[in-house]
């Protein structure tokens, strides 16, 4: 099975279609209350801290944050469609937070201006280049202050590979089906997207692919771009039922220090 990808698909892929076909993990309010709890626990978050949200997404941690109590918080993400979602979610609450619309190595951000940086929701290894997320890296490291925080929420792929399937499917609703096809090639996964309605027909028929990192790689990855006292924390999932999540069903969270 060949499936070819384009290197840039991650610039158009993440949309209104995305936030169906993810929504078992990335619109389940409970796993997002989840997710921040943990967070929660491995970094020293106090209320007045800054916080930057990296590819964030369509916000939800944010938005979380902020529904705790927190008002220093910044969000980036390159989806105008997901930035757009998640200001207007934001203005639905009176939530005041800085949204910006950018690339995550290089966001246009002061240098030193933030006590804790968050990269949820496996948004590492989609750019092609092996060195692009070392530069996401090398960007946190540079809006972190002196004893700043990042922690790194990406899918462990030792697990990954070691329940890997070449074929999945799943329903949203009563009228959607989504079936992914996968191959694994050393440490990437390239996988084709068919997005069904039984009312519409054919939604989308897309490829992408992801770069896995295992423990010691993200660890060292972090090590690299220059962070001390790094842990990584295996075996991670806010998922409660059992089924097939793509790369949301085994997560790893690596937290470092800006010394």
């Amino acid at each position: 099975m060949d499936i070819k990808v384009d290197p840039d698909w991650w610039k158009t892929m993440f949309d209104e279609v995305y936030l169906l076909t993810d929504a078992r993990s990335i619109c389940d309010e409970e796993i997002t209350r989840r997710e921040v709890d943990i967070i929660f626990e491995l970094l020293p978050i106090l209320p007045e801290h800054r916080i930057l949200d990296l590819c964030g997404g369509h916000g939800r941690h944010s938005l979380e944050l902020c529904a705790r109590g927190f008002t220093g918080c910044a969000f980036v993400d390159y989806s105008q469609y997901l930035t757009d979602y998640a200001i207007r979610r934001a203005a639905e609450y009176n939530y005041h937070m800085d949204f910006i619309r950018a690339d995550a190595r290089s966001t246009g951000l002061p240098p030193d201006s933030f006590d804790h940086v968050l990269i949820m929701g496996n948004s590492l290894g989609y750019i092609r280049e092996p060195a692009a997320d070392r530069q996401i890296l090398a960007e946190a490291m540079r809006v972190l202050h002196s004893g700043g925080r990042i922690l790194i929420d990406v899918a462990d792929g030792a697990a990954v590979k070691n329940s890997f399937s070449p074929n999945a499917w799943h329903e949203v609703g009563r009228d959607i089906v989504v079936c992914r096809q996968r191959k694994m090639e050393e440490n990437t996964i390239y996988a084709r997207e068919i997005v069904l309605s039984r009312q519409k027909g054919l939604i989308r028929d897309r490829t992408y692919s992801i770069r896995l990192y295992e423990s010691k790689t993200v660890g060292a990855l972090l090590e690299e771009a220059g962070f001390k006292r790094v842990k990584v924390h295996t075996d991670f999932s806010p998922h409660r039922r059992r089924g097939d999540y793509g790369f949301m069903s085994h997560r790893m969270l690596a937290v470092g220090q800006k010394v």
